[in-house]
């Protein structure tokens, strides 16, 4: 006779308002005895489509996560905010007249590294720390900046899908390449911001056998960064690569066009992954369907997402990709862990990677 079976019953009794949902947002309950911080993301989708949690910032107060929010809708942007005194975005813009209708908020985190979407200056005169992530990305986004190189010079994903179409089945010899492939040792890599990304470009660079030299606003004595510093004139000049990490100031924007492209070598190879309007980019189309420059690898655009009329498009020999440099599940994870940090430090009372200061 077979054993009866016996079955235990769970029952998960959880107090009312335990949790809250609207169709735009996800809260974390508020705490026992007296109101609780109120955070807002605005825009956490592309930092964190499902694959990290929020975790440290719900542990700091009651959260309300946005996928996304209309970047050009003032109202909206105001709406979410709410009475809100932490609100943390990526690419959502925070103008002077949004914290000008916002006056309770106390803390801007940026769940990235630049800061352009926010009138810092705005922020300072109400006090507010703007707080940004630096560095959590420089190992992915030099890695990303090679690969873009590697794929011009190799073409390795155009000739593994054409294998796949069966050419190399048909074909009369035991190989074949649709592109002139490129071997980089010896040849010269030029780099235009040489922080900590661009540093370690570099290093990748000179690990493939290239000669490395850079520039910046300042230069730098010899021997103390791992290439040597030399006026913007001459990196274009010498170098078969270019590759651009800088910052996007008023001074640095459209830095690469039509003049100093034609200070560039003939048949040179363009890169950037760091922010989209440093190219002019109807002069990067011309210098690339002239073949003046061989071929560029941009993984960010003038305008995100790319729109449908962009000259980059069209153009010859132009690689791009839809700005993902930064966004491996380590990078972000390290990303989102200083979010938290920067915020509890503020909290604490000692606000760090401040920018508004």
């Amino acid at each position: 006779m077979a054993a009866p079976r016996r079955f235990v019953m769970i029952l998960l009794c959880f107090p009312a308002g335990w949790y809250r949902m609207d169709t735009r947002s996800r809260r974390r309950p508020a705490g026992e005895g007296g109101d609780t911080m109120k955070l807002v993301i605005l825009d956490g989708y592309c930092l964190n489509p499902g694959d990290l949690s929020w975790a440290g910032l719900e542990a700091l107060g009651e959260l309300t996560v946005y996928d996304r929010t209309p970047l050009d809708d003032e109202d909206e942007i105001v709406s979410r905010v709410g009475d809100c005194e932490i609100v943390l975005t990526n690419k959502t813009p925070l103008s002077r007249p949004v914290l000008d209708r916002c006056p309770q908020v106390r803390y801007i985190g940026l769940l990235a590294t630049g800061y352009n979407v926010v009138d810092v200056d705005a922020a300072r005169e109400r006090g507010i720390p703007v707080c940004n992530v630096p560095g959590y990305g420089t190992s992915s986004v030099a890695q990303f900046a090679i690969a873009l190189l590697l794929e011009i010079c190799c073409r390795v994903g155009h000739h593994d899908q054409a294998v796949h179409q069966g050419r190399w089945s048909a074909c009369p010899d035991y190989c074949f390449w649709d592109y002139p492939l490129v071997e980089l040792a010896g040849k010269t890599m030029g780099i235009v911001g040489f922080g900590s990304i661009g540093q370690a470009v570099g290093r990748i660079a000179g690990a493939l056998g290239m000669e490395v030299i850079a520039t910046g606003p300042r230069p730098w004595a010899e021997g103390t960064r791992p290439a040597p510093w030399v006026p913007m004139e001459e990196l274009l000049a010498r170098s078969d690569v270019v590759s651009l990490h800088c910052p996007l100031f008023p001074e640095t924007r459209g830095l690469i066009n039509r003049e100093t492209i034609g200070g560039m070598k003939d048949g040179a190879i363009l890169l950037n992954n760091s922010r989209g309007p440093l190219i002019v980019e109807r002069d990067v189309a011309d210098a690339l369907n002239s073949g003046k420059l061989l071929a560029a690898g941009v993984d960010v655009a003038d305008a995100e997402p790319i729109p449908a009329d962009s000259p980059l498009l069209t153009a010859r020999n132009c690689l791009i990709t839809p700005h993902i440099s930064w966004a491996p599940l380590e990078a972000r994870r390290r990303l989102l862990d200083t979010v938290a940090e920067n915020l509890r430090a503020f909290l604490a009372g000692r606000a760090q990677n401040d920018v508004s200061r």
